[in-house]
């Protein structure tokens, strides 16, 4: 396994991260500490959750994810071994469940953190972040931005939250902050604000994969030049690159048969530029999952990888791709296809 630091930290982690949301729907408890104890094998020591886990979010799940994590940190008493990091949800329809009002105010800062503690079995977390901006933008497939002042009623309250934030690593529940689905604008205004002696967002966990490089536009060089690091999700789409939905095939409990309504991957350009990088990966002796993964391993702006697997032999697929290297031929391949399919799934 190959190691990294968070940035302005010395907290160590792995180039590979275990993503956690598919612990509680598709994976039994059982199945979730097998993944955890896999991971740990392989060097992998980072694992990233959120209060919203697992995903389809819905109030009979809700913090599901976070108590698996925590019944396997109370059995194993392993908590100093990883590298642990969730996530308080933005508004949204779909989060009314966990708070009425899921905005970032002080007691909702506080209360969702103590919350994730109580859950996760631990009095701290190494990272916390913000899952999505509470002000209206685009993000989750929403390709260009569009502003609209009678829907947007955010109040800035970049520094409150900063403050909050502060506030609770002094008491020692968090170590460091993060943001996540984020975009430029958002995260240079927290980095500004961080010079007047508040805590510097160290990370920003947005998609990035083949079928979304929408993060080398502009954000990974402010990322680069400010020393934040990219926790790249989403590596496979959802699946898509892992090759098994090409020619129309639909395998039992894929996450696209139990949940049809992931359109943002399925568009026909995503398809076809998936046929296409199948093609490479097949002329050069790899498998899509393989060029997949490595391919944002490669990458410099990368702190760490985030994958999520249902078995343990997507896992291991997934794991292994540490050891890959992709050859100037094969990534002038890929950006060929890039070319012609531009980011097809935002």
């Amino acid at each position: 396994m190959i190691y990294t630091k968070l940035p302005n930290t010395d907290i160590s982690v792995s180039k590979i991260c275990l993503g956690t949301m598919t612990f509680g729907k598709q994976n039994s408890e059982n199945e979730s500490h097998s993944q955890i104890d896999f991971s740990l094998d392989r060097g992998i020591n980072f694992l990233d959750t959120a209060e919203l886990y697992p995903v389809p979010a819905d109030n009979s799940t809700y913090g599901d994810t976070e108590r698996i994590i925590g019944s396997w940190i109370k059995k194993s008493r392993k908590r100093e071994k990883i590298v642990l990091a969730s996530k308080i949800v933005g508004p949204g329809s779909y989060t009314a469940h966990i708070r009425k009002k899921n905005h970032f105010s002080p007691n909702n800062l506080r209360r969702a953190l103590e919350k994730s503690l109580e859950r996760l079995k631990t009095d701290y977390l190494d990272l916390y972040q913000l899952h999505w901006p509470e002000r209206q933008t685009n993000n989750f497939g929403i390709r260009g931005y569009k502003f609209s002042p009678s829907e947007d009623i955010w109040t800035d309250n970049f520094e409150e939250i900063l403050i909050t934030l502060n506030d609770l690593i002094k008491e020692g529940k968090i170590r460091s902050i993060g943001l996540s689905n984020e975009n430029p604008w958002g995260i240079m205004r927290f980095l500004n604000l961080a010079k007047k002696g508040l805590p510097k967002i160290i990370t920003v966990q947005n998609p990035y994969n083949l079928l979304n490089r929408l993060f080398e536009v502009g954000t990974a060089e402010l990322c680069m030049r400010e020393r934040v690091g990219l926790l790249a999700y989403s590596p496979l789409a959802f699946g898509r690159l892992t090759g098994k939905y090409r020619k129309g095939q639909m395998p039992e409990k894929s996450r696209f048969k139990l949940f049809p309504n992931l359109a943002r991957f399925s568009g026909e350009n995503s398809i076809n530029a998936t046929d296409e990088y199948y093609e490479i990966a097949n002329t050069f002796g790899l498998s899509l999952t393989e060029m997949a993964v490595s391919f944002v391993n490669s990458k410099e702006f990368v702190t760490s990888n985030i994958i999520g697997a249902t078995n343990l032999n997507q896992l291991s697929e997934n794991i292994n791709s540490i050891n890959k290297s992709l050859s100037t031929e094969i990534l002038t391949s890929i950006d060929k296809v890039y070319t012609k399919y531009p980011d097809p799934a935002p």
